[in-house]
């Protein structure tokens, strides 16, 4: 993570690469005093990289190959009736009440 940092010495003002883990640094590397202090920083933000998140932050579906465009989903199918020809003799059968 990068810190910013100032001497209440010199007034030198620098940049510092460090784990968030590790104390804050306190030589100036201007003037070499102990008198280096760790800003509050704005940061960077949050950044969400890569093609699979909108600005909304709402996971974009995947493309089909060849497609630029988000997969649209499909609807399953319904499945035939199983006694289309109303062979299986049942009252409630609508192939049998139409024969």
């Amino acid at each position: 993570m990068t810190y910013d940092y100032v001497c209440t010495a010199c007034a030198h003002v620098w940049e510092a690469e460090q784990r968030i883990s590790a104390d804050p640094l306190k030589d100036c590397p201007n003037c070499h005093n102990d008198t280096a202090k760790r800003q509050i920083s704005g940061g960077q933000g949050f950044i969400l990289k890569g093609g699979g998140w909108y600005s909304d932050l709402y996971s974009s579906a995947k493309p089909t190959s060849g497609s630029t465009e988000p997969a649209k989903e499909s609807k399953p199918e319904k499945a035939a009736s199983p006694c289309a020809s109303g062979a299986c003799g049942t009252s409630a059968c609508p192939a049998a009440s139409a024969s």
